[in-house]
């Protein structure tokens, strides 16, 4: 009953502080949005000029037919003139608030990082990308292990149970990873809906992982009775999102929501069960709540350019070697209890 109440306790603050988070005072600064509307008239800020700024915001000029436009692999490289105008504003801005030592603000939802090689967020693209890496190692190794070194059925299937489920997660969490790297490196409509969409269907399918394996629902039946409710869910939440209104509050607070759950599945999995690798589900699940923790407590970056969002992509780098090897773990175990009852 304790560990029941303080779960209940984690679980109500964490959406406690999702509820106040998500605060912009950058972009609502007068002074702010006045060096936007002279920059896209002018054309600089400063000293700096936007050649794009002949162009809208959109990239498409105001008398060129769309045949004379730049392709589109090469105006990726580029910022258009309101882009550009945001960001150097800002830069100049914080420069001032710095100056009379105030802190740092968001501007548009997000933080005044630097950008590098014309990516907004170089730190926490570098570490996504790792952390893709070491997803596909974790896959690759486990498809390795389960078709070549592990025994299979006379069928030549894999005794493991739950070898497609998670193929299918190695799969969303490569996809998600990817569109992360893309969202933070460009911050656009499309990046930020594909982002948020493939984090909500990866922590959907993780959550009818979690109770599957951890319930041993190994019946067609029973594991359809528990994807179908979650599927439907998801499903719904990504179409509202996507056809009717991008709501980014409501979305962190339905994968925050789903992302605890399935920790609380699985630490009292690990708590009761007798498997030999359970210790790797308590790192895991103390990562997680790191990773979790630091999504919600989004601080200032330090130096422009270490964020919240970098820390929390370095924290699942490890904690993704981690879950693999549980998963590597769990096949064998699996696999050689089903040979001994078969013999």
């Amino acid at each position: 009953m304790a560990v029941c109440r303080r779960l209940q306790v984690l679980v109500v603050a964490v959406l406690w502080l999702v509820a106040g988070v998500f605060a912009s005072d950058g972009d609502s600064d007068p002074i702010y949005i006045a060096c936007v509307e002279q920059c896209e008239k002018t054309g600089c800020v400063g000293n700096i000029c936007f050649q794009h700024c002949k162009l809208t915001s959109d990239g498409k000029s105001a008398s060129d037919p769309w045949y004379l436009q730049e392709p589109l692999y090469i105006k990726w490289k580029k910022w258009d003139c309101l882009s550009g105008c945001r960001y150097q504003c800002m830069l100049v801005r914080e420069e001032e608030r710095e100056k009379t030592g105030a802190t740092p603000v968001k501007y548009h939802g997000k933080w005044p990082l630097q950008r590098a090689f014309g990516i907004e967020e170089p730190v926490a693209v570098a570490l996504a990308a790792l952390n893709l890496a070491v997803q596909f190692h974790g896959w690759v190794s486990f498809f390795i292990l389960v078709n070549y070194k592990l025994p299979l059925s006379s069928t030549r299937r894999t005794y493991y149970e739950y070898t497609g489920l998670w193929h299918i997660y190695g799969t969303l969490m490569m996809n998600f990873l990817c569109w992360s790297a893309v969202y933070h490196s460009r911050d656009v409509e499309m990046t930020e809906r594909l982002h948020y969409s493939s984090a909500a269907a990866i922590l959907g399918y993780s959550l009818i992982v979690a109770i599957l394996r951890a319930f041993s629902l190994r019946s067609e039946a029973a594991r359809v009775m528990v994807a179908a409710p979650v599927i439907a869910f998801v499903t719904t939440h990504i179409l509202y999102l996507n056809c009717y209104q991008f709501d980014y509050g409501l979305n962190v607070k339905v994968c925050v929501a789903m992302a605890v759950v399935q920790l609380i599945v699985w630490v009292v999995w690990a708590s009761v069960s007798n498997h030999p690798s359970r210790s790797k589900i308590w790192f895991v699940a103390i990562g997680k709540g790191l990773v979790i923790f630091f999504l919600i407590y989004d601080f200032p970056p330090f130096r422009g350019f270490l964020d919240a969002h970098a820390v929390s992509h370095a924290i699942a780098i490890p904690v993704s070697y981690i879950w693999w090897g549980f998963i590597h773990d769990d096949s064998e175990y699996r696999t050689s209890a089903l040979l001994k009852k078969t013999k």
